[in-house]
């Protein structure tokens, strides 16, 4: 019905009865057209004359929907799967395997409806809403106008899309001309060719990665020979680390210098306070590594080290010697899978604005990465209500030496 068959035309193609498709349909809270033609309101496809119409699938064939259009996102006969499985108590991982789509889509689809019961039509009609809505922020960005030079001026200065579409809720409180989401920000930095707001930048990099265009995950095959992983993947890695709510769960990995040195910086980060610690390698094998992870460990309570989150690295093989020293497990991320390290991730792009990448670190003084890390366990933090990650992390062990 969600594809514009009549009535009539998908009880043929399914091989049922008129009544129970109408029946169905009701229960799927759609709203039906009657007359000659027939089927869902607004299926405009088959509003056409009878013969522009596509050929109904043959009695006892499969009728098999487009859940999806040609840019990934639902059509209205996936959202009214979505309602008649949910109505079924189905989970919507095993919807969303139906579907063809990531267990997100489904997930982010059904949150938001609010608390409410699942409709396929209002959702259809909200979608509809989101899209005129996002067309006419993109219209906003037009070459000439005081927003698109607003925004230029502001990505000179190297602040980021979110902060300039922040900046201008707050200095433009009563225009809404002078509105536009970071998200529409980065669409247009990343768009090709003319239009783009990349070539009217006076400097090289628009955004602090050196993005110019959004990388899909990673579909490379697992790694081999990685046995030392044992049983420390991430699968068992603590419920209570990936909420954030309980401190003392870090990440960590290795930020490479020059290619033709051995030099690189361990990186640490808490997941619950941000609070970063940095150190100095002149070379990175096994052992190395993991004498200075346990004498990094060394420099806060035992109480602050629940676990670590590590990439399939053999830099860390010997993880088992660490975890004896310092009582912490060690918990490796799935291949190719650095989301999973989502605040190290950040965090080492920071880092990066400190060390270029081809920074060669014998030549770096362990001074200069004490600074750098001094200035971002200093740096104030939306995510922390603007507390800084030192401030976070003393009031933790005040609290923890408080009679």
């Amino acid at each position: 019905m969600a594809e514009g068959y009549s009535s009539y035309g998908a009880a043929a193609a399914v091989g049922t009865d008129p009544s129970s498709v109408r029946r169905w349909a009701r229960v799927a809270g759609m709203v039906l057209q009657k007359g000659r033609v027939g089927g869902l309101t607004r299926a405009s496809q088959w509003r056409r004359s009878p013969r522009s119409r596509p050929q109904l699938a043959a009695v006892g064939e499969e009728a098999v929907p487009d859940f999806v259009d040609g840019r990934g996102r639902l059509t209205q006969a996936g959202r009214v799967l979505i309602q008649i499985r949910l109505g079924e108590q189905q989970r919507p991982a095993r919807i969303a395997a139906e579907l063809g789509v990531h267990r997100s889509t489904v997930g982010r689809e059904i949150a938001r409806t609010g608390q409410g019961r699942y409709r396929a039509v209002t959702a259809e009609r909200a979608a509809r809403q989101r899209r005129a809505r996002d067309h006419l922020q993109r219209r906003k960005l037009i070459p000439g106008s005081r927003l698109r030079a607003q925004v230029v001026s502001w990505l000179d200065q190297r602040l980021s899309p979110e902060q300039i579409s922040g900046r201008l809720r707050r200095d433009f409180a009563d225009r809404d001309d002078m509105q536009v989401s970071h998200e529409t920000i980065y669409q247009a930095l990343y768009v090709q060719g003319a239009g783009s707001l990349r070539h009217e930048l006076g400097v090289v990099k628009a955004l602090r990665s050196g993005r110019t265009a959004r990388n899909p995950r990673s579909r490379l095959p697992a790694r081999k020979d990685r046995s030392w992983v044992g049983d420390a993947v991430f699968a068992n890695r603590p419920a209570e680390a990936c909420d954030r709510a309980v401190p003392g769960h870090w990440e960590g990995d290795l930020v490479i210098g020059a290619t033709d040195t051995a030099s690189a910086l361990i990186t640490l980060v808490e997941r619950h306070t941000r609070f970063t610690l940095i150190s100095r390698l002149d070379v990175h094998d096994t052992a190395t590594v993991t004498e200075r992870l346990s004498q990094m460990a060394a420099q806060l309570p035992v109480s602050m080290w629940r676990s670590l989150t590590w990439d399939q690295g053999v830099e860390m093989a010997d993880h088992a010697r660490f975890s004896i020293t310092t009582g912490c497990p060690v918990f490796f991320c799935d291949p190719h899978s650095p989301w999973q390290r989502p605040t190290n991730e950040n965090h080492n792009g920071l880092i990066r604005d400190f060390f270029p990448k081809g920074t060669n670190f014998s030549r770096i003084s362990d001074a200069e990465v004490a600074e750098a890390e001094r200035l971002l366990n200093l740096r104030p933090r939306k995510v922390l209500d603007y507390a800084t990650p030192a401030e976070k992390l003393n009031e933790l062990l005040t609290v923890a030496h408080t009679p």
